[in-house]
């Protein structure tokens, strides 16, 4: 499965391009949903990565997901200049900072307190305060598992659950054939070229989602 996505270049999974004009239309609420599960899931899995507490999580994504519906008409795809990807992700990260300023303000209330007592760390010590480079590094990985979720549903609604269940087994759960076939009475070589087609459908799936 790793071998799958090392095959595309760090910046190649920026949402299709029509998803992207469509959310632009006004009323189009079928396609903002759609934006919204998969984005939305995206952020609030960034935040938590980033250190945030699950509220604090979710207040960054009802706060990028206003900004971005705001923004979003006066978005122009152009990957030489912002990719939406670095779009997205600048909207989040400004939302996350935010929200670690909120903790430090809070923090240097409480920090005369933990004055008080030489034995307790204070609150602002104990903020995390991830830098941007980090930041960067927990969206790109957050980025490549949503847009691999979003690909392995989509083939999964392609293909016979029978042969969907060998290819969860022997790629997503690493068994190995042998224990593949013991367990659902397949011959060896229906594993392997279950595994070889729906590999093959996966890559287009996520090629399809490259596309701007």
């Amino acid at each position: 499965m790793i071998a799958l996505m090392t095959e595309q270049t760090d910046d190649s999974y920026p949402t299709r391009s029509s998803l992207l004009r469509r959310v632009k239309e006004p009323g189009d609420q079928e396609s903002w949903n759609q934006f919204n599960d998969i984005y939305g899931k995206l952020i609030l899995g960034f935040a938590r990565k980033a250190g945030l507490t699950e509220d604090e999580a979710q207040e960054v994504v009802q706060e990028t997901m206003i900004s971005a519906a705001k923004h979003l008409p006066e978005f122009r795809y152009n990957p030489k200049v912002c990719s939406f990807k670095t779009w997205l992700l600048n909207l989040s990260r400004w939302r996350v900072q935010d929200q670690f300023r909120k903790r430090q303000a809070a923090g240097s209330v409480s920090a005369a307190t933990a004055d008080e007592d030489p034995n307790r760390t204070s609150t602002i010590e104990r903020l995390p305060d991830p830098a941007g480079n980090q930041l960067e590094a927990i969206w790109d990985r957050e980025w490549h598992a949503t847009l691999l979720e979003a690909g392995l549903a989509k083939v999964k609604a392609q293909v016979a659950a029978t042969r969907w269940q060998i290819f969860d087994l022997c790629v997503l759960k690493e068994w190995s054939v042998r224990e593949v076939t013991e367990a659902l009475g397949v011959s060896a070589g229906t594993v392997y070229v279950t595994r070889h087609r729906i590999s093959a459908l996966l890559k287009k799936e996520l090629k399809k989602l490259e596309r701007m």
